[in-house]
């Protein structure tokens, strides 16, 4: 599927044809759909008739191994936590289910050394998606720029990344890179006009991204920013130590953990909320919580510029540590203080 945001890109693509090059890389933020394009076009690549609009047929036989999974000459690169779950082990054992990786690793590049070794299956082309390319380490990442360095034949790499400058510069250096922004205004109207409040108090949270909102709706995130919004707008006249509480048991609550809700997310969002009292100070517009603008307007009167940025760089602080916090009761308790002594008039 292309979506509306993506369909100019798809025709410029479609339109090179044969002089498309051998390694590809997608760039911009989460939610735009950046694999959903780099699939589209593998399917591309490997139909043997695809449509007058560019798009596989759908209806050929390496379509039908395509939509399967089990093309052979389409190479999917992720992290193993992404791939499809493994049949469930024998019965009777009670092992603990060893975590998957969130990395590609190293193992994953060697086998597809050893499939890119010998000709293609269904057809002379061959396509690698890698997504997400960051999620390489640098070992990964080196052994996959020996392939980019000297391409087998008729092969398509095509990388998809939120995060490029995590990659090595020699890998970006050997790709096409094609960056993506954020929709456009008229199109994120349409979006919204087209969903509920929920949905779109979620498409500004997460920057206008429409398939960031629209995970974060199937995962029960509208449920979850609702009652954050109504906590923190309680402070400063609320206790502060009270609502740390209550959110270290949120935290471990069915609703927060089935909507991936957790210190990390918490600690973004605190900053976001940050970030619109600070733009509300300075005499703009809260982005990320357009729905709360009077309350900005409020809070904004207890503060001052300065203040809110102090805030938000001690958030981003606790932020990169809130992965792993030794106490979150006490990193909540941190965290929430540090906001109220921010409105301290």
């Amino acid at each position: 599927m292309i979506h509306a945001w993506l369909a100019d890109t798809w025709q410029r693509l479609i339109t090179l044809g044969d002089r498309l090059p051998h390694a590809l890389l997608f760039t911009g933020p989460a939610g735009l759909g950046k694999r959903d394009l780099a699939e589209a076009l593998a399917a591309r690549l490997l139909c043997p008739t695809p449509g007058p609009d560019g798009h596989a047929c759908g209806r050929c036989g390496a379509c039908t191994l395509r939509l399967a999974g089990n093309h052979p000459d389409l190479i999917m690169l992720v992290p193993a936590a992404e791939s499809t779950p493994e049949p469930d082990g024998k019965e009777g054992d009670d092992a603990p289910a060893k975590a998957k990786s969130t990395q590609i690793v190293i193992e994953q590049v060697r086998d597809v050394q050893k499939v890119l070794a010998v000709t293609g299956h269904q057809s002379s082309r061959r396509v690698v998606v890698v997504d997400p390319a960051e999620a390489m380490n640098l070992f990964t990442a080196n052994a996959l720029l020996k392939l980019l360095e000297e391409p087998p034949e008729a092969c398509v790499f095509i990388l998809v990344s939120s995060a490029p400058r995590r990659l090595l510069p020699t890998i970006r250096s050997r790709c096409q890179q094609w960056a993506f922004g954020r929709p456009s205004g008229a199109t994120l109207a349409a979006y919204a006009a087209e969903v509920d409040a929920g949905r779109r108090a979620l498409l500004a949270l997460n920057g206008g991204m429409p398939l960031a909102a629209e995970r974060a709706a199937e995962r029960g995130s509208v449920a979850v920013l609702t009652r954050f919004v109504r906590d923190v707008a309680q402070l400063p006249q609320a206790d502060p130590l009270k609502i740390a509480g209550q959110w270290d048991a949120w935290l471990k609550s069915k609703e927060a953990l089935s909507a991936g809700f957790g210190m990390v997310q918490l600690a973004d969002w605190m900053q976001r909320w940050v970030t619109d009292l600070a733009m509300t100070r300075l005499g703009g517009r809260a982005r990320y919580f357009p729905a709360q603008a009077e309350v900005f307007v409020a809070l904004a009167a207890r503060t001052d510029v300065a203040r809110a940025t102090n805030c938000y760089n001690d958030f981003a602080s606790i932020r990169r540590v809130a992965h792993h916090p030794l106490n979150p009761r006490l990193m909540l308790e941190d965290m929430l203080l540090r906001y109220v002594r921010t409105l301290s008039e």
